[in-house]
């Protein structure tokens, strides 16, 4: 029975992916072969030595130790794409709110409300000063054109706005997919140059923290429009609100609003709600339990951030799963043990990533000899063997 411990008061219909035939899943659990976790901390946690991984129920993964995860033979998952559709509808209700005062348009007809038999004509005599701007023909800068970017390039592009984006890891497959009005530039200081609109839709890194700057700002049109669906650590809140207050910013809307931005002007705070739909928190929890379920009972990676993807499909032979350094001679090292012991080899793939100090190396073999565990583990540089049968 496998143990998967579950944080954060995950409550989805989707956890019945779990056969409980073969998993106990609980947030009572102790030593837990799995995690799945939404938000929750984990830089200070001690990991029991039984933990084989760490699922994300969601994209971003700055709450969990992921260099120590590799270190400590741990594979981290997230779930890109799955709440894409929820913070896509969100980050397109943002650039309307952003564009005409609705808010406070609603805020000032419910403080009249009490007015009676007056309201609609107080309504008809004050209604321009919540007046705005359509988002028709307005250039949208997307920077980070990933599973969220590409959905509200597509969503903003459909709604009749030109459309330019901007992500230097794009990939060709996925730059296909795209519609060929959205224009793709390497320069992102055309972005800010052009942009009457500007989201972010980038993880938070070193080399992404406070990327929306005084800087930056300075190089952006006069009221520009800044939407914010990714993380708070992206824009440096101080340069924001001098930028707020000269009005070279028009509007700031937030998923991730703070002491600093949530009662600022200018500043339109979401609570958090970009992927708080039913179908996207089942959405994430589907793909997380499929990337749990995969890993524990067939040693396949998909969607790690911590090592590189590797599938085998099964063919019934017992496998080897081992995490190793990725150093020269390992493999070399590995299957030398192997074949010594007079086991064939009948299907292998092995998987790193450049920069990656870890690499994974799945081996399908016609046997077990007793001791085979402990003697590949007598190798220099191997983090983790597992032996599923």
């Amino acid at each position: 029975m496998y143990k998967v411990k579950i944080l954060n008061n995950i409550k989805s219909p989707e956890l019945a992916k779990f056969d409980k035939s073969k998993y106990d899943v609980s947030a009572e659990i102790t030593n837990p072969e799995a995690i799945m976790v939404r938000s929750a901390k984990l830089h200070d946690e001690v990991f029991n030595p039984e933990l084989l991984c760490i699922a994300r129920a969601g994209a971003g993964v700055n709450t969990i130790p992921i260099d120590r995860c590799a270190d400590e033979g741990i594979i981290v998952f997230n779930t890109p794409g799955a709440n894409a559709g929820g913070v896509k509808e969100l980050a397109i209700c943002a650039m309307l709110l952003a564009s005409r005062d609705i808010i406070g348009g609603v805020e000032w007809a419910r403080s009249v409300a009490s007015e009676g038999d007056e309201v609609a004509a107080l309504v008809e005599k004050q209604k321009a000063q919540f007046g705005g701007t359509e988002i028709l023909g307005k250039k949208l800068g997307v920077i980070g054109l990933g599973a969220i970017g590409a959905k509200i390039a597509e969503a903003a592009n459909a709604l009749g706005m030109k459309v330019t984006g901007y992500d230097p890891h794009l990939s060709i497959e996925a730059a296909a997919q795209l519609s060929p009005d959205i224009k793709k530039i390497d320069d992102l200081d055309a972005i800010y140059k052009e942009s009457d609109f500007i989201s972010l839709n980038l993880p938070y890194m070193e080399a992404t923290k406070h990327i929306i700057n005084k800087a930056t700002i300075a190089k952006m049109k006069q009221g520009v429009r800044l939407i914010n669906m990714a993380r708070a650590e992206l824009v440096n809140d101080d340069d924001l609100l001098e930028a707020l207050g000269s009005g070279q910013v028009a509007c700031y809307v937030t998923d991730f609003p703070n002491g600093k931005t949530a009662g600022a002007k200018g500043v339109i705070p979401v609570p958090h709600l970009g992927a708080s739909t039913e179908e996207s928190e089942d959405n994430c929890v589907a793909m997380a339990a499929a990337e749990i379920i995969e890993y524990v009972e067939n040693g396949n990676i998909v969607n790690s951030v911590n090592m590189a993807g590797a599938f085998l499909p099964r063919n019934g032979d017992p496998r080897i799963c081992i995490i190793h350094n990725n150093i020269p001679e390992m493999i070399n090292k590995i299957t030398s043990v192997i074949s010594s012991r007079g086991i064939n080899i009948e299907n292998m793939v092995n998987a790193g990533a450049k920069g990656k100090a870890h690499m994974y190396t799945m081996i399908d073999v016609a046997s077990l000899p007793d001791g085979i565990a402990d003697e590949l583990a007598g190798i220099e540089g191997i983090t983790r063997i597992r032996i599923l049968p």
